[in-house]
């Protein structure tokens, strides 16, 4: 479940519907929407933000950092490049 909120969150970012400084569903709503439960998307939220892909701002909320679509991208096209190409080759 963790691996597949990771997965729907990056792909928002990814595809734009989540842009920089745009906030991000409350840990509630989300988990709600994905029928997962709180604790495992405050995770998937965490791991963002230790990536420096998601800002906390206190009392407010989660918001997509500045520039975390092209970091997201370029590590997507480095796993492609080192897991999934060699085999394609």
């Amino acid at each position: 479940v963790y691996v597949r909120l990771r997965e729907i969150i990056a792909e928002a970012i990814l595809s734009g519907r989540y842009r920089d400084g745009d906030p991000l569903p409350s840990v509630r709503a989300f988990a709600a929407e994905q029928g997962a439960n709180p604790l495992t998307v405050a995770k998937a939220y965490q791991g963002f933000q230790d990536e420096g892909l998601v800002v906390v701002r206190r009392g407010i909320g989660m918001f997509v950092a500045e520039g975390a679509r092209d970091r997201l991208a370029n590590a997507e096209r480095d796993a492609f490049i080192r897991t999934e190409w060699p085999a394609v080759r």
